[in-house]
């Protein structure tokens, strides 16, 4: 189990960095640094080489495994939009009637 230090570990990569250099500064080696700041292989020559660290990777847009069922899905959804739209005004026409028969009758009005 390695020792990581008695601080507390940098929350950034720039701060990692940092702290790298500062370290270097003092005189520790850069198995040292590795072991403290639980640094990868190339990270403290990296800090070392440079005052900001490298930006990161721009990652390439996955796929996704749903492409196959589009489909099916978009067909499951209207068919479940298409109910609801039915249900709805199915509910709004009978409400609308029983208004318009309340009014007819002289009756009271509903809100």
């Amino acid at each position: 189990m390695h020792d990581k230090g008695a601080g507390v570990l940098p929350k950034s990569k720039v701060d990692l960095c940092a702290a790298i250099r500062r370290g270097a500064r003092t005189g520790m080696s850069v198995r040292a640094l590795k072991r403290k700041y639980g640094a990868g292989y190339e990270t403290v020559p990296r800090a070392l080489a440079s005052s900001l660290p490298e930006p990161r990777k721009k990652m390439r847009p996955r796929g996704t495994r749903l492409v196959s069922y589009k489909p099916v899905i978009d067909a499951i959804l209207t068919a479940d939009l298409t109910e609801h739209v039915i249900t709805g005004l199915a509910s709004a026409l009978k409400a609308d009637a029983v208004d318009r028969r309340r009014r007819r009758a002289g009756g009271p009005q509903g809100g």
